[in-house]
């Protein structure tokens, strides 16, 4: 009975690890030709690893909550039959196993660090190599970072690893960190460092209340958020467009379109569109910071994410890819299918990466307007409130007339390290333009 190896698989050009949630098949296990074996996720997509071939679970070389680089062996499978997938196993050598030794004295003391005391933000990655070499809470923020904003990257941390004992004591004596963290903020572009000490506010429990453990996905985005505020200093432009041309020419065609494409097409496409051309007659929008602070990476693809709301109420952004070179069928394609997916939890990682702009509908659950956080590495943010019916002037040849008009409110978040008030606002102002001038006469 041969032998294989079960590696994870590639899962688009930007992922590169992922985060084994569940196991659904122990040791011992029979397992059918594509039954799923393991759960992992991705940031915030979970995705399902199925079996290439029928045989029997003898080996698993990770555990729960561990995260795993791509291409790296996580199971050991026997099998009499041969692989059924294109991806060819290979017979495993007996001594070898890719799973970071874990048996130290040290690691077991801290393999349930809780993270959540400390407002840094840390890489799945920094943290599972946290937890198996046994480094505290405390030992870990007292690491020196070379990543954005000081965020120790996993470099620093394999660095620190050598010289930790030393390191370590003058740490745990200098940092009472369950309670506090140090957060610093300059360091680049000639600021000195300032080391500000962030103490959480003690929270009282009443008998009444009831205690939420936060799933996976909202301590994703909580760390995410936290940390788009340290790192962007954040300011909120807002412009109201009248955009009757716009909701008159969908009231005109969505029959017509649904019967001739076979999709629905809501006002989301029709936003991405302007925003996509608003982009190119912008393009410093379409940028991010490197991890210095001192250089603006200019993007050369426009990928516009689209925030869309899950029913356990998590948000999730999957990103159209090269927006401005799709018609607008194109557009409204992607974003049918992109939305019902993310519903279905049905997307694929690489799907949720690349952005390089994003917008949310803050109208959709009626708001009429909102002051989004930055999505890093992003640097700005368009939320579009909802559109409604309102008494406007209108100048004609014959003199002001009031008439029954429909408005939005615009508003774009930006990073003010590079984006400034007039690259902001002028931005804000065209992608309004191109919605209120919207051809009325186009057929799609």
């Amino acid at each position: 009975m041969a032998q294989f190896e079960l590696t994870m698989p590639k899962m688009g050009e930007s992922v590169a690890e992922a985060t084994i949630i569940k196991w659904t098949k122990n040791e011992g296990d029979s397992i059918k030709i594509d039954e799923t074996v393991l759960e992992i996720a991705t940031d915030k997509v979970d995705s399902e690893i199925p079996s290439p071939f029928e045989g029997k679970l003898i080996k698993k070389l990770f555990n729960e909550n561990d995260v795993v680089q791509v291409g790296a062996v996580i199971a050991i499978i026997s099998s009499d039959a041969t692989a059924s997938v294109a991806e060819t196993p290979k017979t495993v050598a007996p001594a070898q196993t890719n799973k970071p030794a874990t048996d130290t004295p040290i690691a077991a003391k801290t393999e349930n660090v809780d993270f959540s005391g400390s407002d840094k933000f840390y890489s799945p990655l920094v943290k599972s190599i946290a937890k198996e070499e046994g480094i505290s809470l405390a030992e870990l923020d007292g690491i020196k970072g070379t990543g954005q904003e000081g965020r120790v990257t996993k470099a620093d941390i394999l660095a620190y690893l050598p010289n930790r004992n030393k390191q370590a004591a003058t740490t745990t004596t200098a940092t009472p960190a369950a309670q506090k963290t140090e957060v610093k903020s300059g360091g680049s572009m000639g600021v000195p460092d300032n080391t500000v000490l962030v103490q959480r506010p003690a929270v009282s429990v009443g008998g009444g209340d009831e205690i939420i453990e936060m799933d996976r996905m909202r301590k994703i985005i909580a760390d995410n958020m936290v940390m788009s505020k340290h790192v962007s200093p954040h300011v909120t432009s807002f412009v109201e467009a009248d955009v009757t041309n716009l909701v008159q020419w969908r009231d005109k065609i969505k029959k017509d379109f649904e019967k001739r494409e076979g999709e629905k097409i809501t006002f989301t496409p029709l936003f991405i569109e302007c925003v996509a051309k608003a982009i190119k007659d912008f393009p410093m929008i379409n940028v991010s910071v490197d991890q210095t602070g001192t250089k603006i990476i200019k993007r050369k693809n426009i990928n516009v994410g689209m925030a869309a709301a899950l029913p356990t109420g998590n948000l999730i952004v999957p990103v159209i890819k090269n927006a401005d070179q799709k018609n607008l069928v194109g557009i409204t394609k992607d974003v049918n299918d992109l939305a019902t997916r993310a519903r279905a939890n049905k997307l694929a990682p690489d799907e949720i990466q690349g952005g390089t702009f994003t917008l949310t509908n803050v109208g959709g659950f009626g708001n009429v307007m909102g002051t989004p956080i930055i999505l890093q590495p992003q640097v700005a943010i368009l939320a579009v409130g909802t559109i409604k019916k309102k008494p406007a002037v209108i100048e004609t040849p014959q003199g002001d007339v009031i008439a029954i008009r429909h408005f939005m409110f615009l508003s774009l978040s930006y990073d003010h390290r590079v984006v400034d008030g007039s690259l902001g606002g002028s931005f804000l102002r065209k992608v309004a333009d191109y919605m209120e001038n919207w051809d009325i006469t186009r057929t799609s």
